[in-house]
């Protein structure tokens, strides 16, 4: 593993695809991961055994484009959420609007408006300026409210909130790794800085551990090495990285992905769906045994069941840097027309491209 701060800086290229295409593959992994997710989040009704029961209903497995449309006989199975319309092969036309990337518009916008230096506090003014209510969920839905009655951090995350260690503040962190390439420690400090507004504990430390986990993607040999930087920056006593360690244990025995993903089920399955705990073990899953190839990656991730868009969109975002924008299969990039729907005021429509292209110029900022 390589010590943490000493990876490569913004500045230095190392050998695989530049700087700009590996944000630009971050973005468009975390869109399409997500919109791969969408249509089955909702992981105490669609169950992994779920998932692909609808898979071999569709003859979609292996899994290497966007779900297949329901067929007329569901044999039983659940509804797909209602945005499946816009989400499934062959009606993608641009993303679908969904908090997972719209926290990464914000936070790019929060970097522009407030630079690297910004607070807890600036966090929160710009979620009451720029996000609508209704468009928060959970954690930060909470810590929402409690900005607009007057509450300050650290008391937005601890009120009324009974959330604090969901996955909320880890789908936030993506924009922090895009722009502190090879710089894990300072990636998990900024999007502490950001979670913090909502989160403690698990909460806090699952988007300190994406954050570096995609910085290290940038510099990392294999996503094994992303994955043991990523460790570094997090309590090695936390539930969160003794939940990661664990995946990466059965993976190293040689269990397969079903065994390892049915063990760690068990050991955590007294948490809720959302929690950030087992999601960081689904996602840590996926990402091992995909081994690097995008499809597979967030395939396995989206299969994995619980957090399914959450986790996709992070899964791609890894996979996405790894691989770079010109590496990721065109069945998933191309349906996607550049285009971003949001709800981020002043950001719905934006293409994919200036986001990348505005996320580089902050990773090339000097610090």
């Amino acid at each position: 593993m390589t010590p943490v701060g000493t990876e490569a800086p913004a500045s230095v290229t190392t050998a695989g695809p530049d700087l700009a295409d590996r944000v630009l593959g971050g973005w468009l992994g975390r869109i399409a991961g997500n919109m791969l997710g969408k249509p089955v989040e909702q992981g105490e009704v669609w169950t992994r055994e779920r998932i692909d029961r609808y898979l071999r209903l569709t003859d979609a497995l292996p899994l290497t484009d966007y779900l297949p449309e329901p067929p007329a006989d569901r044999d039983g199975l659940p509804e797909l959420r209602p945005e499946w319309r816009q989400c499934v092969r062959g009606r993608v036309h641009g993303s679908c609007r969904d908090d997972d990337v719209d926290y990464a518009i914000l936070g790019l916008h929060l970097l522009e408006a407030d630079g690297f230096g910004f607070s807890t506090e600036q966090v929160g003014d710009l979620w009451l300026l720029r996000l609508p209510y209704l468009q928060t969920f959970t954690a930060e839905r909470a810590a929402y409210r409690n900005l607009a009655n007057g509450l300050r951090p650290p008391l937005t995350a601890t009120y009324d909130n009974p959330y604090q260690e969901w996955i909320g503040a880890l789908i936030r962190a993506d924009i922090h790794g895009w722009t502190c390439p090879g710089e894990p420690a300072r990636a998990a400090s900024l999007a502490r800085r950001d979670a913090v507004l909502s989160h403690t504990g698990n909460g806090v430390y699952g988007a300190m551990w994406a954050a570096a986990l995609i910085s290290g993607a940038f510099t990392a040999p294999t996503v094994r090495h992303a994955l043991d930087t990523a460790l570094s920056v997090v309590p090695a006593s936390s539930r969160l990285a003794r939940a990661v360690r664990r995946v990466i244990s059965l993976h190293d025995a040689g269990m397969t992905w079903e065994g390892t993903l049915a063990t760690v089920s068990e050991e955590t399955a007294r948490l809720h769906w959302i929690h950030v705990v087992p999601n960081a073990a689904v996602l840590t899953a996926g990402l091992l045994y995909g081994d690097g190839d995008f499809t597979r990656t967030i395939a396995l991730t989206v299969r994995g069941g619980l957090d399914t868009d959450s986790n996709g969109a992070t899964a791609g975002s890894v996979a996405g840097v790894l691989n770079g924008a010109r590496a990721v299969p065109p069945q998933w990039t191309e349906p996607l027309r550049d285009t971003v729907r949001s709800a981020v005021f002043g950001f719905d429509g934006v293409r994919v491209s200036e986001l990348a292209e505005r996320t580089v110029r902050l990773a090339e900022a000097p610090h």
